[in-house]
């Protein structure tokens, strides 16, 4: 699928974390689908790590939909908070909260280490803006998401089922999966989905700036767990791919309480990555 229609017109999406990586990638197929999306995070300005949220806002308008950017620290409850009270009074409306924000470059620090060498305030960083920001998140946009049937996407990991980085990583992924699955039972009587999505490998911002070996390969190692071919690797716009599709589809009820592998759902809905491949590794 090179182009994505206009499927999304006329529905509002909240994407957090989404200055750069997989909360941009995703924010960015939404617009191309024609919806208006808030993208929230800290970023104004480029640092290290290129990206802010204007810019994605920016981005999403020339795609076609319409982009918001919204300054927010997912630590303060009272701003995230706001941000849904402004979707309300700006939209009346909130069809699709996807919960993406998390600190790659802090938990890039942990990678590969045995839990005693990982010390409590990586636990610490983890759950509070990985698995805490998106219960706040979700709490404050129930009321709206209730009202037009909507849906939640939670951006887990296959960390949730099969050990990958470090412990830490992969009980908050468990966390976050039960989350989704314990939204589902208590929406059960309302026309609101919730799911988890597992992208595989991603080629982000922070995995661009692995350089080339000698043979011209990008190549990671993590170690316990192999060398990983970042030529291969999916787009950050791969698991938007998934989300819209999920928007899209009448009968995603189905669908809710349950975690679900970006490359299946590609199987599944018949959508590509922006090179045309379904990437499978994770």
């Amino acid at each position: 699928m090179s182009e994505i229609p206009k499927i999304l017109d006329g529905r509002v999406a909240v994407v957090t974390g989404a200055s750069r990586g997989i909360g941009k990638g995703i924010a960015l197929e939404l617009g191309a689908a024609g919806a208006t999306v808030y993208v929230t995070g800290r970023s104004t300005t480029a640092g290290r790590l290129p990206g802010t949220v204007h810019a994605t806002a920016a981005e999403i308008t020339e795609l076609g939909g319409a982009g918001v950017a919204v300054v927010c620290d997912h630590h303060d409850d009272a701003a995230v908070e706001r941000l849904f009270a402004r979707v309300r009074a700006e939209h009346g409306r909130l069809d699709v909260l996807v919960n993406n924000v998390y600190n790659s470059p802090s938990a890039a620090r942990w990678l590969g280490r045995k839990f005693w060498d990982v010390p409590p305030k990586a636990w610490d960083e983890t759950f509070d803006i990985g698995v805490r920001s998106h219960y706040a998140a979700s709490v404050f946009a129930a009321p709206l998401l209730i009202e037009a049937g909507g849906l939640i996407v939670n951006v887990s990991s296959p960390g949730a089922r099969r050990y990958m980085h470090n412990a830490v990583y992969g009980i908050g992924k468990t966390a976050l999966d039960r989350m989704t699955a314990d939204f589902a039972h208590d929406l059960t009587d309302t026309e609101v989905t919730a799911v988890s999505i597992w992208p595989g490998i991603v080629n982000t911002e922070l995995l661009q700036m692995v350089p080339a070996d000698e043979q011209g390969r990008r190549v990671v190692t993590l170690p316990g767990e192999g060398s990983f071919d970042l030529d291969a690797a999916e787009s950050p716009r791969f698991p938007g791919r998934a989300v819209v599709a999920l928007a899209a589809d009448p009968e995603r009820r189905k669908r809710t309480g349950k975690a679900w592998r970006v490359a299946d759902l590609a199987d599944e809905y018949g959508f590509t990555d922006i090179d045309g491949r379904i990437p499978r590794a994770d």
